[in-house]
């Protein structure tokens, strides 16, 4: 089971605070040439009809997209599935999920959200979930003209490297914590720097509706107190209330368990000590993992004998295998959410 910020597959890591590679000249960044760049056109299609130029305020000061961007590189975990939403094929992204060795095409690229948006293109992956930070030298060489690192962890010397390769957007102003943003602001942000801010306010829009609907279509959510969790390193690891799929839960209709924000410490999740597994002793449970680490969940004493799960008021909610209800609950996009609600809220009944 990887614990990073999207996905369950193995240890999660987050990049690291500070990333350590070696500044790269200018000149040899552009220099840089792949054969994976062939297989996306110079002549991709750009953003349409957007509102241009435009300044997008974020982390890290500002940055102006003078005109429609061709080719867009998304370093943020999710922000691919963002660019995607608004008919933009990104040329290189983040592995969120590790692709089984010798298989293709990649499986991020093969999600039910996703791959009819994805098609037939093949995106370079400019770093791989747990890399200390981005392959600089691989963005460079893809010739972006705008760089997303909205979901990320990107910090002030990463954005500065990545915005001597091309424009770059950075995290919101607002988000003090990396990762901690509402999924609607990410959206919005990343959808004005495509030019596309007004219709990112309608995407977001149609799934607020569609969490409304859930909610007034099921009331007793509102009467039960939940939580979304997983299982790692031999730990039940639950989410905050301000992590996406925390956010998901509540936005459904039901009550978080705050408590366990208070002892996270500002991080998206936490290792729970057995004494301290009266946290998840709640009316609802959401497991987000793959079989191997479920099975071993319910094999684990003091979470077998909670009172929810001997009721059977836990939703186990595969990851990357099956449906991946779990994946798409983890990213929590434009695309994954319209799916994930519809799975979470059945799951729940």
């Amino acid at each position: 089971m990887f614990l990073h910020r999207t996905t369950l597959a193995k240890p999660w890591q987050r990049l690291a605070a500070a990333v350590s590679v070696a500044t790269l000249g200018v000149g040899l960044l552009a220099g840089c040439g792949s054969d994976t760049e062939k297989k996306q056109s110079d002549d991709a299609p750009a953003a349409g009809a957007g509102a241009f130029p435009v300044t997008v305020e974020h982390a890290f000061g500002s940055t102006k997209v003078d005109k429609a961007p061709k080719r867009v590189v998304s370093v943020g975990y999710t922000d691919d599935q963002a660019i995607l939403a608004f008919g933009i094929k990104p040329v290189g992204m983040v592995d969120q999920y590790p692709n089984p060795v010798g298989q293709t095409p990649d499986i991020n690229t093969q999600w039910p959200w996703v791959k009819d948006k994805w098609g037939d293109t093949q995106p370079e992956v400019v770093m791989k979930n747990g890399d200390a930070g981005p392959n600089y030298e691989k963005i460079a060489s893809l010739r972006p003209d705008l760089i997303i690192a909205v979901y990320s962890e990107v910090d002030q010397a990463a954005y500065d490297k990545l915005s001597r390769i091309a424009p770059t957007v950075g995290r919101t102003k607002a988000e003090k914590e990396p990762f901690s943003a509402p999924w609607q602001d990410n959206a919005v942000h990343i959808a004005k720097a495509l030019g596309k801010e007004t219709e990112g306010t309608e995407l977001v829009k149609g799934i607020q509706d569609k969490l409304e609907a859930a909610k007034k279509a099921n009331p007793e959510f509102a009467d039960q107190k939940a939580v979304a969790l997983s299982w790692y390193k031999d730990s039940v690891n639950p989410f905050v209330s301000t992590d996406v799929r925390g956010q998901l839960v509540t936005g459904t209709g039901f009550t978080y368990q705050t408590e366990i924000d208070k002892i996270a410490d500002g991080k998206f999740s936490t290792q729970l000590s057995p004494e301290r597994m009266d946290l998840i002793d709640v009316d609802r449970i959401f497991v987000i993992n793959d079989k191997a680490d479920t099975e071993a969940l319910k094999k684990f004493e003091l979470f077998a004998n909670l009172p929810a799960v001997k009721k059977g008021n836990v939703s186990y909610l595969l990851d990357s295998e099956g449906p991946a209800v779990g994946a798409a609950i983890s990213q929590g996009t434009l695309l994954s959410l319209p799916y994930a609600i519809d799975e979470l809220v059945k799951s729940a009944k």
